[in-house]
């Protein structure tokens, strides 16, 4: 089980990457008011719900300790970066304020994720 756990953290690391690494590339077009949501960022944030929801699943199975306070905030953090993403994928250029609301938001699931114990 330990292993699946570890492979699914992995690949929720390489979501967090993906998300977080749309956000950094596009940091010099938001400040030209240019930025938009690339698909790799829609992908990461998809990959981060899926495999979020498994490590859950399989660390309950294990009999470990989830914290449903700390996840259930990662969720709801997650969802609000999930709706502005799909909702503005197809436009052209993305309001600054979303654009930047999205990598604020990232960076807080991140924190939530390293410091909260």
């Amino acid at each position: 089980m330990d292993v699946l756990i570890h492979l699914f953290v992995g690949l929720h690391i390489i979501g967090i990457a993906s998300l977080l690494g749309g956000f950094l590339t596009q940091m010099k077009a938001m400040g030209e008011n240019t930025a938009r949501f690339s698909p790799a960022m829609l992908h990461g944030a998809l990959t981060m719900l899926v495999t979020g929801v498994i490590l859950v699943g399989l660390n309950q199975a294990d009999d470990a300790d989830v914290n449903n306070i700390k996840i259930g905030l990662k969720l709801a953090l997650l969802i609000v970066i999930l709706g502005l993403v799909y909702v503005k994928r197809d436009e052209e250029r993305v309001d600054k304020s979303q654009f930047a609301l999205v990598g604020a938001l990232t960076t807080a699931n991140i924190f939530i994720a390293v410091l909260w114990t």
